[in-house]
């Protein structure tokens, strides 16, 4: 998404149509939810040059490429000085950005970096706080692809100068915070998606695209457990409408394969994820994947749920107690239907076509199964894991 910017009159040709070239390029950029890694789950603060070449080399040999997963993302700690000049440049851990860009792009794949509105970054490294246009151009001249930019020290800064940073003028600085560091990525001219990552804060969802965001964090930051994961992607119902192509709500990165959860609820948590038409931003170190974990993350079905071109997120539509239904249509009719159980033991979950607007004659797929089952009599009984998940794609 884009805020169309208003042009004069007295504007000459050739800045009306360089405007609505950036613009194109703009309503394109994430058409379906963002795919590909990041470094921070896994790497933290010691992420290097190395590490992200060894990623980019693994996406292409796992296969992972080819199912979808494009960006590498570098998370905060690459970030050193500025020069005299105040541009950035990175610190010893990556010593030539472009080198790496180029190295990644050679892959067929896309580079992501990270910043801040802020002077200082979470981790305490260089914000882009008064360089905004700066970065923006650097990034762009390194053939940057993708950046989150995290609010971090920008509180501190709301909050001097409002006095709380969550009163109303407040969140106007931090909306044009966002707006800022859109136009200056749109000045470039280079197609740079952006990932507004300030934790859901203000109801992000509602005026997201109204900044530039391509996505947009609605919720604080994930973590390898079970309760931490279901907690945040459980708590999406209702947000759906605030999806679709171009723009997406972001509820963080994928934990799987990071040892912390079950193979249930890491299935779990890919099956919610593709439901909620979330970013796949796989967290994990890619070259030492166990087959189990490869499976997880490139099951085509299931990613074909994440990236259906209708471009709907799914929602609740059904719960009782620690079982949950959830929906996301699909192109062609179709559905994809989750079949959530949150308890510590097994359940039985039954399904009722007719409740999803689909007759007894519906065809059902087991997308983690890769086989076909049957309704009886219009629904469909199954026993779903501690836990655990049962996805299906229904289909007139």
């Amino acid at each position: 998404m884009f805020k169309s910017r208003t042009l004069s009159l007295v504007c000459g040709a050739g800045l009306l149509v360089a405007s609505l070239v950036v613009q194109a390029q703009s309503s394109q950029l994430a058409a379906t939810p963002p795919m590909g890694w990041n470094s921070w789950n896994h790497f933290a603060e010691r992420v290097t040059d190395a590490d992200v070449r060894a990623a980019a080399d693994a996406l292409v040999s796992s296969g992972m490429r080819d199912a979808g997963y494009i960006y590498v993302n570098i998370d905060d700690t690459w970030e050193g000085t500025r020069d005299a000049s105040g541009v950035i440049h990175p610190n010893s851990k990556f010593p030539d950005m472009k080198a790496l860009a180029d190295y990644v792009h050679s892959k067929g794949l896309k580079l992501g970096i990270y910043s801040s509105p802020g002077p200082k970054t979470c981790a305490g490294y260089e914000g882009s706080y008064g360089h905004e246009e700066q970065d923006a151009k650097t990034y762009a001249a390194w053939g940057i692809d993708y950046l989150k930019y995290d609010l971090c020290s920008f509180i501190g800064i709301m909050k001097e100068k409002t006095g709380d940073e969550h009163s109303q003028q407040a969140f106007a600085m931090q909306k044009a915070a966002y707006e800022k560091m859109h136009q200056a990525l749109l000045a470039t001219g280079r197609p740079i998606v952006f990932s507004m990552c300030q934790y859901g804060w203000n109801d992000v969802w509602k005026w997201g695209p109204e900044v530039g965001g391509n996505l947009w964090r609605t919720t604080g930051d994930i973590t390898d457990r079970y309760s931490r994961m279901a907690e945040i992607g459980f708590s999406q119902a209702g947000l759906s409408r605030y999806a679709g192509p171009g723009h997406w709500n972001d509820p963080d990165m994928l934990e799987v394969g990071n040892g912390g959860m079950k193979t249930e609820e890491y299935r779990t948590h890919m099956s919610l994820w593709a439901i909620l038409a979330a970013p796949l931003l796989a967290g994990n170190d890619l070259s030492k994947m166990s087959k189990e974990t490869l499976d997880l993350l490139t099951n085509r079905e299931v990613i074909a749920v994440d990236q259906d071109r209708l471009g709907k997120q799914g929602d609740r539509v059904w719960a009782e107690g620690p079982e949950e239904i959830w929906a996301k249509p699909l192109s062609g009719g179709a559905k994809a239907v989750g079949l959530f159980n949150r308890a510590d033991s097994p359940r039985t979950i039954t399904l009722q076509l007719k409740d999803l607007g689909f007759a007894s004659s519906a065809k059902l797929r087991d997308l983690w199964k890769h086989e076909d089952v049957e309704a009886k009599n219009g629904s469909y009984s199954v026993q779903v894991p501690a836990h655990g998940v049962v996805l299906l794609k229904v289909r007139p």
